[in-house]
């Protein structure tokens, strides 16, 4: 097999055929289809699968060897609508990284694995990077499996009939204490690499980012017969936050996004009695973000007085600044610009799994792969074959080097 072999295997599950974007939300029928093909591509490569406690998927080569592992990897779900390759394109890299070693008659001198890890986006439950986040103790199992889709199930009932087990979920130090390094290579989901002209580049940490819920309370009434004076509509608040946190991120040089709200009783010809909003927000450091909450939370505050609107807000995940462990990036930096080619260093503002590692004391890096479009979360992200070939060189020769 090879990348292009792989990439074609996948290219179809849960793609919607009139968008061409992809659902593959954690535990639907494509992301346990994307899991067979997991397990089956490691038979392939004679690997060793396992599916950890947590959901988490793994492929170990030379699992016997002494030492800590090299771990290598990303996710395979996606958002609503989302593009191909975010997570999937580090998996297939991963993959075609052992096939190139064991090709080449290499031989590791420490354990290698293949990490797939479960609900990186937390598209469907609400909360990014579930499997990781479970594993390393930063996420309780009780708040995991007890959260509930837009649909009303909760993440354990929506495991129930899958080879996972909800009652083996929690930390996993023994785990933990196996991987030396984890190496995540990623498309780039912005337009640096574009604006650098380079196919590859190395990440040097993530912003600090949060998901903060409010839930807007007013009355429902008839759209016909309630005067305007007389209402009390949440639309209105919804309408001003939505402004407010524009406003804030614009002046901050942060990023507010509203992209999911929830209407009750979403009815065309009636006041809405509740909306439920998401507002995501990122900064490149700690105190922006906190700026940004106050003010917007403030702003709430008083346009939620004046609309005679009730207002309750929940913090439902905050993720603080991460910066990668730097003797492992500087030799990332080494390793792919020996051959006198400058290496694009850049940070990001999305989140991954390699943050919540390295936040647990796990030495990690990410390889960038540049994205044509700088589009992601959408349809329209993308990566020449050529540049995710070049990905695949990029990470073969850290794999080569770190574990030789």
């Amino acid at each position: 097999m090879s990348f292009d072999s792989w990439w074609s295997e996948i290219a179809d599950i849960g793609r919607d055929p009139k968008s061409g974007g992809y659902f593959r939300l954690v535990y639907s029928g494509p992301d346990l289809q994307l899991r067979r093909w997991f397990q089956e591509t490691a038979a392939g490569l004679h690997l060793d699968f396992e599916a950890d406690g947590n959901g988490n998927l793994w492929a170990w080569w030379h699992p016997e060897l002494p030492g800590k592992a090299l771990v290598i990897g990303s996710h395979l779900d996606s958002v609503r609508d989302g593009g191909a390759f975010d997570g999937p394109l580090g998996v297939v890299s991963a993959f075609s990284v052992i096939e190139a070693l064991q090709a080449s008659g290499f031989t590791p001198h420490c354990p290698i694995a293949v990490a797939s890890f479960s609900d990186e986006e937390g598209a469907r439950f609400g909360i990014a990077c579930s499997g990781s986040r479970m594993m390393t103790g930063e996420l309780t199992p009780e708040r995991a499996l007890a959260l509930r889709d837009d649909e009303g199930m909760t993440m354990a009932q929506a495991i129930a009939g899958t080879l996972h087990d909800p009652r083996t979920f929690g930390p996993d130090p023994e785990r933990l204490a196996r991987i030396g390094h984890y190496v995540e290579l990623h498309v780039e989901q912005g337009r640096g690499l574009i604006d650098m002209g380079a196919a590859v580049g190395v990440g040097s940490g993530i912003w600090p980012h949060g998901r903060f819920r409010f839930t807007f309370t007013g009355e429902a009434n008839h759209a016909g017969t309630t005067r305007m004076v007389d209402r009390h509509d949440p639309m209105l608040l919804l309408a001003r936050t939505a402004l407010s946190a524009n406003e804030l991120a614009r002046r901050l040089g942060a990023r507010a996004t509203l992209g999911r709200v929830q209407i009750t009783p979403n009815s065309t010809n009636g006041i809405p009695s509740e909306i439920a909003v998401w507002v995501d927000l990122r900064a490149a450091t700690d105190a922006t973000l906190e700026q940004v909450l106050n003010e917007l939370r403030l702003r709430v505050a008083l346009d939620a007085a004046e609309l005679e609107v009730a207002y309750e807000f929940l913090a439902e995940s905050v993720t603080g600044p991460v910066n990668f462990d730097a003797a492992l990036s500087d030799k990332l930096i080494k390793i792919l610009g020996r051959d006198g080619s400058e290496v694009p260093i850049l940070a990001t503002g999305a989140g991954h799994d390699a943050g919540v590692l390295e936040n647990a004391g796990i030495p990690a890096a990410m390889i960038f792969v540049r994205n044509p479009t700088g589009i992601s979360h959408s349809p329209q992200e993308f990566a020449e074959t050529s540049d995710c070939h070049a990905g695949v060189a990029a990470l073969t020769k850290v794999v080569r080097t770190l574990s030789g």
